[in-house]
């Protein structure tokens, strides 16, 4: 059995997937872009706090 076919079989198992962590570090990215030239560091961590409430947009 490959790996790749061990760790969709160990889905179908245990039902545990890193979507919603790919999804946070999407959003990180996607602020990190959207606030590049930024100084205040105080000013993105606020953002990055807030990243729960808000819905980004994927531009481009």
């Amino acid at each position: 059995m490959t790996l790749h076919a061990r760790g969709i079989l160990n889905w179908w198992e245990h039902r545990i997937s890193n979507g919603r962590m790919e999804g946070i570090n999407n959003k990180i990215i996607t602020l990190l872009r959207q606030t590049y030239g930024l100084r205040d560091e105080r000013y993105f961590t606020l953002k990055l706090y807030s990243l729960h409430d808000s819905r980004l947009t994927l531009l481009g």
